[in-house]
């Protein structure tokens, strides 16, 4: 994964709470299990006009926030409460990074989703509401070695565990983040067969 330290960027709001994860990717859109192929479908029930669905056509609603022309390129969007919840796909945090999100601002996101955000270099921040609004379409630096949110000359701080935070900053997944220990997981093993030799009989 990439590792995320500051990002700079214009931020751009989808100020809805709830917006479960089948609005994020919905399943028809997830053509296959991997992680790539995704962008397209994000937001697609929001992104496109009915018309040009019913047609096979992928006509842009303009009135969509990522649609507008102030957000190309950017990689902040911001949100309401609960983003994230309903089903526990992760495809959801796989089609927001693929499209170019590094970073989800929101009131308060699902835990599950969070979780699979952290495991694939995306960061979540959690931040009041008014928070949150005065920063729509404004250029957002966040940056995690500080845990803060800048926005003008406003600054606003933001929590996450150490042990999240070392996978982002690091761009370690999970697998990642155990074979850091490896040394200690090895040292403890070799003292275990010395200590219970019998475990380990026919290992």
């Amino acid at each position: 994964m990439t590792p995320f330290t500051t990002l700079t960027s214009r931020a751009v709001p989808l100020l809805r709470d709830n917006v479960d994860t089948d609005a994020v990717i919905p399943s028809r859109e997830m053509k296959s299990t991997g992680r790539t192929g995704l962008a397209d479908g994000l937001f697609a029930p929001w992104r496109y006009l009915d018309a040009g669905r019913e047609h096979g056509a992928r006509a842009p609603d303009p009135e969509f926030p990522l649609n507008r022309p102030e957000a190309s390129g950017a990689q902040i969007l911001l949100t309401g409460a609960n983003f994230g919840c309903g089903s526990s796909r992760e495809h959801a945090v796989w089609a927001l990074g693929e499209y170019g999100i590094r970073c989800v601002i929101a009131q308060s996101f699902a835990p599950i989703f969070r979780a699979n955000c952290i495991r694939n270099g995306l960061l979540p921040v959690a931040l009041p509401e008014a928070v949150i609004a005065a920063m729509a379409w404004q250029d957002v630096t966040v940056d995690l070695p500080a845990q803060n949110v800048r926005c003008g000359a406003a600054i606003h701080r933001f929590e996450i565990e150490h042990e999240p935070r070392q996978m982002l900053l690091e761009g370690l997944d999970a697998i990642d983040l155990t074979l850091k220990s490896l040394p200690a997981i090895e040292d403890w093993t070799s003292n275990d067969r010395k200590a219970r030799p019998w475990v380990y009989l026919g290992v």
